[in-house]
């Protein structure tokens, strides 16, 4: 069943993701997606949000577990839960999933088997002002049978869709006008209490 899974991020969620990479460039950053499987689909996890989480220390552990407890708690009453996990490598031109970025995904695999890992692409991203590629600027790590976690073969792009085709379109809009200075983290968050990890104004 694992090998048949695909998955489908909501705009809001990815674009979200990217921004919050691209405001801290020069250091590694993570985030958490939320989401279900599909009640009419179970080989489809649908991804409706995502929350960026720190771009200071992310192996630190009392921080990640508060994140992981609000997080929760919040998105539990909407019926959505943590489905996987969203890491940005801090050099440009390093596109290997690191041992932090493994051991969070296979945390959230205890709890939700078939979450998914995804990696910046930080090459797609950088080529997106000059194409019309509708493919998400991430890669696609899966867990296998040895639980550990491997890049989606050719056919991965197939298996990590977005869910409204102009996301990027939308997303090099906010690019040119800077949004990703208004994404707030749990880092953020943590050193100022007002501001609100939610980013509930972000696309307003």
């Amino acid at each position: 069943m694992v090998a048949e899974l695909k998955y489908e991020i909501s705009q809001n969620a990815y674009i979200k993701l990217v921004l919050h990479a691209l405001k801290h460039k020069t250091t590694a950053v993570n985030g958490v997606l939320l989401g279900r499987v599909n009640p009419q689909n179970e080989s489809v996890v649908e991804i409706i949000d995502s929350v960026p989480l720190f771009h200071y220390n992310l192996a630190l552990l009392p921080p990640l577990e508060i994140a992981l407890i609000m997080i929760e708690e919040h998105y539990g009453s909407k019926g959505l839960g943590i489905v996987g996990y969203f890491h940005a490598n801090e050099r440009f031109g390093d596109a290997e999933l690191g041992i932090v970025a493994k051991n969070i995904g296979d945390h959230i695999c205890r709890y939700f088997p078939q979450a998914a890992v995804f990696l910046l692409d930080n090459k797609k991203l950088a080529a997106l002002p000059k194409g019309k590629d509708q493919s998400p600027v991430l890669q696609l790590y899966i867990r296998d049978a040895s639980k550990n976690w491997k890049l989606a073969g050719p056919d991965g792009g197939s298996r990590l869709v977005i869910k409204e085709p102009a996301a990027n379109v939308v997303l090099s809009d906010y690019i040119s006008s800077e949004k990703w200075q208004d994404v707030v983290d749990f880092d953020d968050h943590l050193d100022d209490i007002k501001m609100d990890w939610l980013n509930p104004e972000l696309f307003k």
